[in-house]
């Protein structure tokens, strides 16, 4: 009984999965978006560099926690009418929309976005900045600077990556952040849901 038990247990669904992004506590939602298959703190060389975090916006869960995540914020907002969304935030949404298929979209909060006012930092970030994933070697596509209604930065790649590439690589230039060179790296056979590969 107790094997059954545990073994119900190992092969459950995560949360993610299981439970619809209402039903998400604040801690799973937080842990998904900042400690998750799509989702960890990438350290600076190092212990004064703090840590970055770096996600992967256009995987499903991340998109549903996105989402879920925007939602309760509004929902805790004072009464009255809700501020009008940011030329900045409209464009990234409406490429969005035309370019999900084909791209895919990682997300690193800035606490300060002034490095991206020197025009040869960002032009460092788009040479520098790139994916490895088996003997591939991706460039970005375009980017979305941090800005008051969306401190992230996001980077849009290629969609090039399957899961016989077993590991994903992201190389980080980041205008601004002390330690500008970081790596993620993450493990693609862990960000298949309900067996598609989520990017």
């Amino acid at each position: 009984m107790i094997q059954l038990l545990l073994s119900l247990f190992l092969f459950a669904d995560p949360y993610w999965v299981s439970k619809p992004p209402p039903e998400w506590t604040d801690a799973q939602l937080t842990a998904l978006l900042t400690n998750s298959p799509w989702a960890q703190a990438v350290p600076g060389p190092g212990t004064s560099s703090p840590p970055v975090e770096v996600f992967l916006t256009t995987a499903g869960p991340m998109q549903l926690a996105e989402k879920e995540r925007q939602r309760r914020v509004q929902a805790r907002r004072k009464p009255g009418p809700l501020p009008a969304e940011s030329p900045a935030v409209t464009e990234y949404r409406l490429w969005l929309e035309d370019n999900h298929a084909t791209q895919i979209v990682v997300a690193i909060p800035i606490q300060n976005n002034k490095g991206f006012l020197d025009e040869r930092e960002v032009q460092r970030m788009e040479d520098q900045c790139l994916i490895r994933a088996g003997k591939k070697k991706i460039k970005i596509t375009g980017s979305f600077p941090p800005s008051e209604a969306d401190p992230y930065l996001r980077l849009a790649f290629p969609r090039q990556v399957d899961l016989s590439d077993k590991t994903l690589y992201i190389d980080l230039y980041l205008p601004g952040v002390p330690s500008p060179y970081r790596t993620a790296e993450f493990t693609l056979k862990d960000m298949v849901v309900a067996g598609k590969l989520e990017l």
